[in-house]
């Protein structure tokens, strides 16, 4: 009787060796190629682009028979050929790509409005004059992006060092029903609506200096009353993923507890970090509500944070479309454009930060 993973004898000069099989079953199935996902998907769009064409589909209808044919049609080639085993490896494949696309939509269909709306606008002379003596032709946002850049400079100052600390408190230091209670009183801030943080700032500074008082500070306190919460969540998450045994490697070697926290723990979480920080400042670039209230609105350039009204970006949108008129909804895409570029440079200063400084970075 012959052994069942035996195989036939050959020449192997003549033949190519057979296949190993079990009774006859083989063991390895026949693949298909690396590519044959994407052949597939062109086949699929010329075959249902040709037919859309002819019948006069929508791109819409188009796409999504595409999505449909390609699915289907790789699904059961991939069966025939591979087997059931394949086939479903082949069929959770596509439908990853196709959610990674669908969920794509929306950034790429909002980056490209904005882009073909700021364009008309946005240059040099927007970038560089404010809107003191403009007309339809010109007039810019110089004086909201350095209202915005401030602003939102001063509330990370404020938020980053206070939200690390508390982080570190709550993280190394166990604090106890203390750390309870200031993680319960975290959470709740992290709902806490824009124009209630607006409200408390313009409160805090009302009592204190009087009810005309409008500056800059005043709207970073309330930026910074909402990325507090966002960066101690954050960094806390990120602080517990740090392995204990670098900690205990650290004290085995005399390092002192405070020493080990910024050497070993937060240049490990560094990365982390940095993303949870650049959350919340994305998170409050771009609140209008709380600037309204203690912040306003000037049409000039105001370098001094602490004493009178200043302009940002989400305001100024905010004002030229409400304003309606072409001229100020291309102001207003222009701004939303330039809003963007901001937040997509700073990310890449982030980027750049947790490179040097993290434990695989430049810095060793």
């Amino acid at each position: 009787m012959r052994h069942p993973f035996s195989t036939p004898k050959h020449d192997p000069l003549a033949d190519p060796p057979p296949a190993l099989t079990i009774e006859g079953i083989p063991l390895v199935a026949t693949r298909l190629p690396a590519w044959f996902t994407w052949a597939a998907l062109g086949a699929a769009f010329i075959l249902v682009g040709g037919l859309g064409l002819a019948l006069s589909w929508s791109p819409a209808v188009i796409l999504v028979l595409t999505a449909l044919v390609w699915l289907v049609g790789a699904t059961a080639a991939s069966w025939v050929r591979e087997g059931g085993r394949w086939a479903r490896n082949t069929m959770v494949t596509i439908l990853v790509h196709l959610a990674f696309a669908v969920a794509m939509v929306p950034l790429v269909s909002l980056v490209w409005m904005v882009l073909v709306g700021g364009s008309a606008r946005f240059g040099a002379d927007f970038l560089l004059t404010n809107m003191r003596g403009a007309d339809a032709t010109n007039g810019g946002f110089y004086h909201g992006i350095v209202g915005t850049l401030q602003i939102t400079g001063i509330a990370s100052l404020i938020s980053v060092p206070l939200g690390v600390l508390t982080a570190i408190f709550l993280v190394e230091y166990n604090g106890g029903w203390v750390a309870r209670a200031v993680t319960f009183l975290v959470d709740v801030m992290t709902g806490i609506p824009s124009i209630v943080a607006g409200l408390f700032a313009y409160t805090v500074f009302l009592m204190v200096l009087g009810p005309r008082y409008q500056a800059g500070i005043v709207g970073a306190v309330a930026l910074s009353v909402l990325m507090t919460p966002v960066v101690v969540r954050s960094v806390e998450e990120m602080l517990k993923l740090v392995p204990n045994e670098l900690r205990e490697a650290s004290y085995a070697l005399g390092v002192p507890k405070w020493l080990t926290i910024v050497k070993v723990v937060l240049r490990t979480a560094i990365s982390g970090m940095t993303t949870g920080v650049m959350i919340a400042i994305a998170r409050v670039i771009g609140e209008t509500a709380p600037l309204l209230i203690t912040v306003g609105l000037t049409i000039r350039t105001n370098n001094n944070p602490f004493e009178g009204s200043m302009s940002t970006l989400p305001v100024l949108v905010y004002d030229q479309y409400s304003r309606g008129g072409a001229d100020n909804m291309e102001r207003a895409w222009a701004g939303a454009l330039t809003l963007i570029i901001i937040v997509m440079l700073l990310n890449l200063v982030a980027r750049l930060i947790t490179h040097y400084f993290s434990p695989k970075g430049g810095k060793r």
